[in-house]
């Protein structure tokens, strides 16, 4: 087995089995309203409850209150906790020890700089994910699945204390260039398995699984 994947953005049963069917190895679920990939609790909870074992559910949280997660975790299945807003180390430390849950720390990146934050979130989450952080000028950019790469050269030869994945921009044409330059252990795809934003394509999914998994 090659590198391992992450489908974010599941908010169909259409999209579940197709994930579920091509292999990967993580399913995300976004619960940020102003994404085109938002799921209510509710639609969370009923999707989660279809995942085979040993698949893990991601919920992605931007800057979510300890109720927001209680009201979510309550009712939807989830593995790991995806902080994808501005949670300073304090804040992921007090999310692991409130919920017990692994907690996985979305560092945003354009340029070699943002990798200094890197060792004071190692010591507070399990998982770091790499991202494309939105460039300024971008109107109505969303924390992720802006379909915006990053120079993956940045990634190449590092070391990190935690498992790691690579996201931004990737899609079934670039992932294994992506996965050769940056050295990636998994890769996270959202809007580059899709045929319009928040409706997945069962054939890219299953396209962009295979090709990670070949690399």
């Amino acid at each position: 087995m090659g590198t391992e994947v992450k489908i974010c953005g599941i908010n169909s049963n259409e999209a579940l089995n197709a994930a579920q069917e091509a292999g990967a190895e993580y399913l995300g679920f976004v619960f940020f309203p102003r994404s085109p990939r938002h799921v209510s609790v509710e639609q969370a909870a009923a999707l989660t409850k279809q995942v085979k074992p040993g698949t893990q559910k991601v919920g992605l949280l931007v800057n979510p209150s300890d109720d927001d997660i209680h009201q979510i975790t309550k009712q939807a299945s989830l593995d790991i906790l995806q902080l994808h807003g501005g949670e300073t180390p304090e804040r992921v430390a007090e999310i692991k020890r409130n919920f017990g849950l692994e907690v996985m720390k979305v560092i945003k990146v354009s340029e070699q700089k943002d990798f200094e934050t890197v060792p004071v979130f190692e010591e507070v989450s399990d998982r770091l994910l790499f991202d494309a952080k939105p460039p300024k000028d971008l109107k109505n950019a969303l924390p992720g699945g802006n379909a915006i790469s990053f120079d993956w050269r940045l990634l190449a030869g590092k070391i990190w204390k935690r498992p790691w994945m690579l996201a931004g921009g990737l899609n079934c044409d670039n992932v294994q260039d992506a996965i050769r330059i940056s050295g990636a252990p998994a890769v996270d795809v959202s809007s580059g398995v899709e045929d319009k934003p928040g409706l997945k394509s069962i054939d890219k999914i299953h396209a962009f699984t295979s090709k990670a998994h070949n690399t």
